[in-house]
């Protein structure tokens, strides 16, 4: 009898498993078909961008414009690279700027977490607030200010000075990230340590850190970006020719006759720029995501 049982049972679940998975087909070739869709609307404009960089400049500014180049040419890419004080003075601008921010950013974001997540602070969640509520000021109106205080102190028009300013506007955000990363952690890992006789620096370095990677990485990536792609306040504190960084090269690269836009030359630098981004965010993907999703399941 149980052998017939099994025998009848068996045909029916797998009825079931088939009929189910009949029915998800077409749910997944619907994400699919989105997910194909909403990237070739972001991938899109770099294609583009891309392939106006290799026209010559004659087909870069014809009127109305054409999206497949006629020929294929490098001129514009080395304008780029000759462009007034050389291409390698402006990239290594901005990745000092950009390293000295992620610096200064993770040396104040990593204990502020920490001990917004795990210290008993009185007010804890009213000092957390303070700390978030400059998300709100639009960060242009702190340039002027910020610039009379870095000019008597010394820092304007230093790359020193920038990374500080960078710093300033990301972190909120990058205490705010740190603080999940660390609350996503057991405490009973915390306490062990305690039992261990370890300190709260001896446990911070030694349990917390290499459990927070993702979250530091993510909150390291977010600074880099933030600080490459910034452009208003390195204009403003920035006025020598040897010490602007990418945004403003890419404004005055685009500079063409009588006024016009060298739209060949400007792709060209955009291009170069992105490619920075998107190398260090493919290398650092795997802790970006998991960084996000610190905190979303406890």
């Amino acid at each position: 009898m149980t052998a017939i049982a099994e025998g009848t049972v068996r045909p029916v679940a797998a009825e079931h498993v088939s009929r189910a998975a009949g029915e998800s087909r077409p749910i997944r070739y619907l994400v699919g078909a989105v997910c194909v869709a909403v990237s070739t609307v972001m991938l899109a404009p770099i294609v583009l961008g891309f392939l106006a960089s290799i026209k010559p400049a004659a087909d870069a500014r014809q009127s109305p414009p054409t999206y497949l180049p006629h020929a294929l040419s490098l001129e514009n890419y080395f304008k780029v690279f000759e462009f007034q004080a050389g291409l390698w003075t402006y990239l290594s601008n901005s990745l000092l700027v950009a390293a000295l921010t992620i610096v200064i950013c993770l040396a104040l974001a990593v204990p502020a977490g920490y001990g917004l997540a795990r210290f008993k602070i009185p007010f804890k969640e009213v000092w957390f607030i303070i700390l978030l509520a400059p998300l709100m000021i639009p960060y242009q109106a702190l340039l002027t200010p910020l610039y009379l205080t870095f000019s008597k102190a010394g820092l304007a028009n230093s790359h020193l000075g920038l990374a500080m300013v960078h710093t300033i506007l990301q972190l909120p955000f990058s205490i705010y990230m740190m603080r999940n990363a660390f609350e996503s952690i057991p405490r009973e890992l915390e306490e062990a340590a305690k039992v261990d006789g370890s300190s709260s620096w001896q446990t911070l370095r030694s349990i917390f850190l290499p459990l927070a990677v993702p979250g530091i990485v993510t909150v390291g990536l977010f600074a880099f970006i933030a600080s490459w792609n910034e452009f208003l306040s390195a204009l403003i504190f920035m006025n020598k020719e040897t010490s602007f960084t990418v945004p403003i090269m890419l404004v005055s690269v685009r500079a063409g006759r009588l006024g016009s836009v060298d739209w060949g030359a400007l792709q060209a630098g955009v291009i170069i720029a992105i490619l920075p981004c998107v190398l260090i965010y493919l290398l650092l993907q795997k802790y970006y995501v998991a960084g996000f999703l610190n905190g979303a399941v406890k």
